[in-house]
């Protein structure tokens, strides 16, 4: 969503503060309010919808310790699920950050701020809302090629049910962005949409993260709290990166979903759950099915229909699309309007296989628009640092192939001027001759 079409909420019990970012945002958005009292948000939200709140932590309590904000950052997303919230607060830490982010929080800013600073916030806040349009905001889900048309078919089949889905595809493929078209699509659209990264959980927080504790069930846990599934009651939990956790965790998962109810660490009172399930990983089809690291009735479980994504070597113009995408965006990030892609730089991105796919791409046209001078980015000002190794699939030009054939295809059109070549491919002359003699090439 654009900045200007938004509707801002402002809480905070500092007048000044409401005052000074009213003036500065109300010729930046559609429309501002601000509340000096969090316990106005339901007569607020009732009486008006807002894309945005910019959230304090800390009211009435002597005590700096963030609760306050963080129980009205729940009350926001029961009110408002699709709502984007800000925390922000003059007392940050790194636990409080991490905390209001676990609780559903977009962002998390600390006072005092600049005002572009809070503008670049508020911009990725928005950003992150996905319309129901691929082609506007889906940016990892624009194209034009078969693969996506196919995809964004099976999406529109698929949403509107409750089966259990598995997103399978390589790493910056958009398996996110995929796991969100389906929620939005949904009959659960309304509802919250919950992701976690299983991958990154260890054994000891899985339960706790997943499942939600008792207070006293361990050492730490100060207060109730409940647990990813009972956060997503209604609406649809995202589970990311499902192939990276054990055959042990895998067994507990697997209990909750045959049995549709959790209970809390420390507790034998089983919580009924109602989720839509969504996986996702980049682990291949054929390694689901070695018992050594999965339990086929889970694989089974979390599977009933799958969605694969295409790698972006696989899109044909696509990648073109999404690069002239993303020179837009970030050329109005960083003022520098009118900015375009050159013929050069064109040829550079076609040679390139993108083994990080959208992800890579997203972050090479970033850096390019960075270090781009004038109104064209060149191919110079394309650098590309492969974070990932793929292998070349079946009946699939490996980047050598493309390399070379690309090099024959430029050195052509030069007509053998070895200077110009080097110029149009973004390399130096002495780099060309390297890989004329890698590809013996005459």
């Amino acid at each position: 969503m654009l900045l200007r079409n938004a509707s801002v909420l402002i809480v905070d019990d500092d007048p000044d503060v409401l005052t000074a970012v009213n003036l500065f945002l109300k010729t930046e958005v559609k429309s501002v309010i601000t509340e000096n009292n969090p316990e106005n948000l339901k007569k607020l939200f009732r009486e008006n919808t807002f894309h945005l709140v910019l959230l304090d932590m800390n009211y009435k309590s002597p005590i700096h310790t963030g609760n306050e904000g963080l129980y009205w950052l729940k009350e926001i997303k029961k009110l408002s699920p699709e709502t984007e919230v800000i925390m922000i607060t003059a007392y940050g830490n790194i636990d409080l950050a991490v905390r209001s982010l676990k609780e559903g929080a977009t962002d998390f800013l600390l006072k005092p701020w600049y005002n572009d600073k809070l503008l670049e916030h508020l911009k990725e806040a928005l950003g992150s809302k996905k319309s129901s349009s691929p082609k506007v905001e889906d940016h990892g889900l624009l194209g034009e090629s078969d693969e996506m048309q196919k995809l964004q078919v099976k999406i529109r089949k698929i949403a509107p049910t409750d089966a259990n889905v598995l997103i399978l595809g390589e790493n910056g493929t958009g398996k996110d962005l995929v796991a969100r078209a389906l929620h939005q699509q949904s009959l659960r659209a309304g509802k919250p949409f919950i992701k976690v990264d299983v991958g990154a959980l260890t054994e000891s927080l899985f339960e706790s993260e997943l499942f939600g504790y008792k207070k006293g069930a361990f050492t730490d846990a100060k207060e109730d709290r409940e647990g990813r599934f009972e956060a997503a009651n209604g609406g649809t939990l995202f589970l990311d990166e499902i192939g990276n956790i054990s055959l042990h965790l895998q067994s507990k998962l697997l209990s909750v979903l045959q049995n549709r109810q959790v209970m809390r660490l420390g507790s034998n009172v089983p919580i009924p759950v109602d989720i839509r399930l969504i996986c996702a990983t980049n682990i291949p089809m054929k390694e689901l099915a070695n018992e050594q690291r999965f339990r086929k009735d889970f694989v089974y479980r979390i599977h009933t229909v799958d969605v694969v994504l295409p790698p972006l070597r696989r899109r044909g113009d696509d990648m073109l699309l999404l690069a002239e995408h993303f020179v837009a965006e970030y050329a109005e990030k960083y003022f520098k309007a009118g900015l375009r892609i050159s013929p050069q730089a064109l040829e550079k991105l076609k040679a390139y296989s993108f083994p990080g796919n959208v992800r890579e791409l997203q972050f090479s046209m970033e850096r390019a628009v960075i270090m781009s001078e004038g109104d064209e980015i060149t191919a110079e000002d394309l650098i590309f640092l492969p974070l990932e190794n793929v292998e070349p699939e079946e009946n699939e030009l490996s980047l050598s192939s493309v390399e070379k054939n690309t090099i024959l295809r430029v050195i052509e059109k030069n007509n053998g001027n070895i200077s110009k070549a080097a110029k149009e491919l973004g390399i130096t002359r002495t780099a060309l001759y390297r890989r004329l003699n890698k590809y013996d090439i005459d």
